[in-house]
């Protein structure tokens, strides 16, 4: 389906009165950033908006108010005349609320940067070349008249620092920095959002980082390092799976290292792949996983014994090389 003009994705917003929101389950801070930033554009403009989450916000995340509105469901008897659906590469992402998004028929509304969005809902607004949602909803809420507030802008500013790498990625553009700007002129605090999400950590964190360096993996002549995080790894550190965002981006540092692919183990013979890479389509590895995202970045389920889930990624990576 194609796409609807930021134009018409703003005459759906204005015209609703009861909106649900979601974000992708096992949220960042982009799905967050952006469905609470609508959210509360949505409220200040007199409607009733809800953030739905699935799972608590993650603890590093929680650097705003705004994250205490989040909604495990509805509240009893609110009936909603649109969905929307944030940072979703696919309905599935949104868990338990895929039932309420086909509930509403075509009052549905999908903004997304992904890829491998197959762009589901009645209404779509989906740019893969933007480096978060968090760059693309700026341009939504001025053209619906909705005021960028600093509450507004922090949030978004949350979501496009965390989605850029603290605009490091290579998928960051001159629109990026532009968007940045804009929120920086609306009083988001950039710096110390960055510093919050970048540079602070407990020590719990610290000593799992160390960990997980310590036993990195190359294959592929050095073109390749694993990296994985076990559930004794949380335990014996006191840590959880949210305090391993950006531990994926370490290896791409290292001079010859093409792709890096972190391996979170979920349950047992279940893990969770994250894949970055500097040239390389990671998005056409995870594919072959029933997973995806971006080129450079993307992210994957596999189920099996830890070996053979690392030989299957080397020889769909080996593949792309």
């Amino acid at each position: 389906m194609d796409n609807s003009s930021a134009a018409e994705i703003a005459a759906i917003l204005k015209k609703a009165r009861t909106i649900a929101v979601a974000c992708h389950v096992r949220p960042d801070g982009d799905a967050l950033g952006s469905g609470l930033a609508l959210c509360t554009a949505l409220n200040n403009a007199g409607k009733s908006a809800y953030m739905l989450c699935e799972e608590e916000p993650p603890q590093r995340l929680k650097i705003f108010p705004a994250m205490d509105n989040t909604y495990r469901e509805l509240p009893d008897g609110v009936k909603c005349d649109l969905f929307v659906a944030v940072d979703c590469a696919e309905l599935a992402r949104t868990g338990s609320y895929s039932k309420l998004f086909l509930s509403l028929g075509d009052a549905t509304v999908n903004i997304d940067h992904h890829i491998s969005n197959p762009r589901y809902a009645k209404y779509n607004y989906v740019l893969p070349e933007s480096t978060a949602t968090c760059e693309i909803l700026p341009e939504i809420l001025e053209e619906a008249g909705f005021e960028i507030t600093k509450e507004i802008a922090d949030l978004l500013a949350m979501g496009l620092l965390t989605d850029s790498g603290n605009f490091a990625h290579n998928d960051v553009s001159s629109k990026t920095f532009r968007v940045a700007a804009l929120l920086k002129d609306k009083g988001a605090d950039i710096s110390g959002i960055g510093y919050q999400m970048f540079t602070r950590q407990t020590k719990g964190r610290a000593l799992l980082y160390a960990r997980v360096l310590a036993n990195m993996r190359f294959e592929l002549e050095d073109k390749l390092v694993f990296l994985t995080v076990t559930q004794q790894d949380f335990e014996e550190t006191g840590t959880d799976k949210s305090q391993t965002e950006g531990f994926v981006d370490f290896p791409l540092s290292i001079d010859g290292v093409e792709v890096s692919v972190s391996l979170m183990e979920v349950s047992k013979m279940q893990y969770k792949a994250s894949l970055r890479s500097k040239t390389v389509d990671v998005n056409a590895v995870a594919s072959r996983f029933g997973g995806g995202g971006h080129i450079l970045a993307s992210g994957c389920m596999l189920f099996g014994e830890y070996e053979e889930i690392i030989e299957r990624l080397r020889f769909a990576i080996y593949q792309q090389l």
